[in-house]
């Protein structure tokens, strides 16, 4: 009954609104569209959408139709790209999608001698999803995710590929330079600097503060690494970052790092893939490339 031209019209309509974007936008005639959809009409019984004014509106039927469209055509759109490069003898391309904001200098690691030796493989990084990359895995817009904080989900493998500690960022003039380990009671006249996070999955947040009920004088939002440890530096803030990436900062900048309490924040990243995938030669190098990389 449904058809994949159903699912493109509907996704055409719901982006550009009307009859006529639409059909320009799949280079198909007015006529056929409203006749695949009167068709359709015919067989579930009911209306797939309704007119207002010059617009078009989705059903409540078409709107389901529409979700299912959003989750299939980019599965078809990734098989036929596979398709495409097999009957090229390319290899393909591997989409990476970052759930780690300060794992990016890491990365560019592992993608230097990925790259050398997977020389008809592309690779795209894809940043902006944050923390709503699962879904695009599982919607295929990406191939890969890397993360600290996996959800973990029956479609999904996480493989860990390196440990680390979570470590407070402060300035070497900070009252708090030379102690081991921090406190929660001792950071709360102190201006906290994250990335664009949700509060709730900060590990600062989640795993120290909160538990004694403890917070910061004010919390504030920057979004790249650099600017936030220079605002450290000046003495504007603390920040929290793996502590392999302090080390590297603090090799050129008056910063220091320590242990959040006397036990730390021990973290994980994680590759993220859907199950069945890990066979792939290329995908599979990128996880064993990861794992060497440090």
């Amino acid at each position: 009954m449904l058809e994949r031209i159903h699912l493109e019209i509907l996704t055409a309509i719901k982006e550009h609104g009307t009859l006529t974007k639409a059909a320009d936008s799949l280079h198909l005639s007015q006529s056929a569209l409203s006749h695949s959809i009167k068709k359709l009409e015919g067989q579930v019984g009911t209306p797939i959408w309704q007119k207002e004014g010059r617009n078009l509106r989705l059903t409540s039927a078409g709107e389901r139709i529409q979700t299912l469209a959003s989750r299939v055509l980019p599965q078809f759109a990734h098989t036929e790209l596979l398709l495409n490069q097999i009957a090229k003898g390319e290899m393909g391309s591997l989409r990476i999608g970052m759930e780690c904001h300060p794992c990016y200098q890491w990365l560019l690691r592992v993608i230097a001698p990925y790259l050398e030796q997977w020389r008809d493989v592309d690779i795209d990084v894809k940043q902006e999803f944050q923390f709503g990359a699962l879904g695009a895995l599982l919607s295929y817009e990406i191939d890969v995710l890397i993360t600290p904080d996996p959800l973990f989900k029956p479609k999904i493998d996480y493989i860990p590929v390196f440990n680390y500690e979570h470590r407070l960022v402060v300035a070497s003039t900070h009252p708090l330079a030379n102690q081991a380990f921090v406190l929660p009671e001792q950071l709360s006249n102190d201006v906290l600097f994250s990335y664009p996070v949700e509060p709730m999955r900060l590990d600062i947040f989640s795993q120290f503060l909160n538990p004694a009920k403890c917070s910061v004088k004010q919390h504030k939002i920057i979004e790249t690494t650099e600017i936030m440890l220079q605002m450290v530096a000046a003495g504007r803030g603390v920040c929290a970052l793996p502590g392999w990436l302090v080390d590297e900062y603090a090799k050129t900048m008056p910063v220091k790092s320590l242990a959040f309490g006397e036990q730390g924040i021990n973290k994980q990243i994680f590759i993220g893939i859907r199950r069945g995938e890990q066979q792939i030669d290329y995908l599979n190098d990128f996880i064993e490339q990861a794992k060497k990389t440090k």
